[in-house]
This record gives structure tokens, sequence and C-alpha cells, in this order.
């Protein structure tokens, strides 16, 4: 639900060709390591295989320059990496996603409700323990949530299928001696398509823990 119901055709202009990040862009298959999850107790994030099919990626330019790839498989799991180069040579920040949750919001007020949670300092999602936010680490004011436009792409060298505007909040939970586990909140609201809640489970990733 995620994904593919956001996606659609788009008459953009052709685009220059995608980056590869450690090898990773569209058609390729990732390997990643299950020891990242297998050895965890008391977390969310699971996953029944090691192998990404990317089928899809995007690419988010921040306000400092500095750029979000992101793989997706038709399954919408989703390989996250942040870097300072826009060909994605220097990214040092890795978080494998999964969906935990999608919901159509019934309305206005549905909407204003969920991007009021966005700004506190905890999150507590059904199935889930509470979560704290990532982002203004130490800061337990409200705060504004971030918001983002991210063009996705089915092919390398065609134009965006779409363009989606998110607004979002990041937050995580230790595991005791294991590492920690995330949580990425987002409203998302595509061009053309159907404004929806969504919700992610991820993990940290070291470079070692995934090869394409």
């Amino acid at each position: 639900m995620i994904w593919k119901a956001l996606f659609g055709s788009s008459d953009r202009a052709p685009v220059s060709r995608l980056a590869e990040v450690r090898n990773i862009t569209i058609g390729r298959t990732v390997t990643v390591d299950p020891l990242a999850w297998r050895m965890l107790t008391n977390n969310g994030f699971r996953l029944d295989r090691d192998t990404l099919e990317i089928t899809a990626q995007g690419v988010i330019r921040l306000d400092d320059g500095s750029f979000v790839h992101r793989f997706y498989t038709d399954d919408e799991l989703m390989l996250q990496a942040v870097s300072q180069a826009a060909d994605g040579s220097d990214a040092d920040d890795f978080t494998l996603f999964q969906p935990w949750a999608s919901d159509y919001p019934a309305g206005r007020t549905d909407r204003e409700a969920f991007l009021r949670r966005l700004s506190k300092p905890t999150w507590q999602q059904d199935g889930l323990p509470l979560f704290n936010r990532f982002w203004y680490e130490g800061d337990e004011r409200e705060q504004p949530p971030v918001q983002l436009w991210e063009a996705v792409y089915y092919e390398r060298n065609a134009a965006p299928v779409r363009h989606i505007r998110q607004t979002c909040m990041l937050y995580a939970r230790n595991l005791p001696s294991q590492g920690s586990e995330l949580l990425l909140a987002l409203a998302m609201e595509p061009e053309g398509g159907d404004y929806t809640h969504e919700i992610m489970v991820g993990l940290p990733l070291a470079p070692t823990e995934f090869s394409a």
C-alpha cells in the first residue's frame, strides 16, 4: 500500500543517470547479513529473507546539501543511505526499513492529529514499545516535523515517476547490548496520489552487513 499506490506515470523531462551507492541501484540485488536482526530480542523488525531485489529508487536533497538515497523492493522494504555527495560515493549512514502500518486518514481532523503527534518527543505505536525522538535528541519540547520532497524512479535513465512530499519524524529506542531500533513516521502526499500515514521500523546497518 505504501509505495505502489503512490507511484504513477510522469511526463517530466528525462534526467541524468541515478547514483549507485556501494553498487546498489535499480535492477540490482542486495544481500543483507541476517544476523543483523536474527540476533536481536524484543524488536519489531523481522525479515524472512536476506536478499533484496531493487525495483525503484528515490533521492532527497536536504537543506544542508546532503543527499538521502532510497532503494525499494516490490514488497516495500527500503534500504536508505545518507551521503554528502550526489553520487553517494561517501555514504556512511545506512538503514534498512520495513513497513509496519499504513492508513488513509479519514479527514482533516485525522491529518492534523497525526501531524501533532509528529511534534511530540516520543512515539507510541500499537504492537511496539515506546520510541524516543531521534531528531532533536534530548529536547523534550514539541518540535516541528521535517518536510522533504522525494523523487522516485523506476528506471535509471528515465524521468521520476512521482515526486512525494513527506512530513516526517525519526524515533529510536535502545536494544540493551544489541544496538538500536528505529521508527520512521511519515505523512505522505504524492503528486496526483492519495495522502497516507505511514509507519516503518528499521535497523541501522554497518557497511559490512550488506553487499550488492
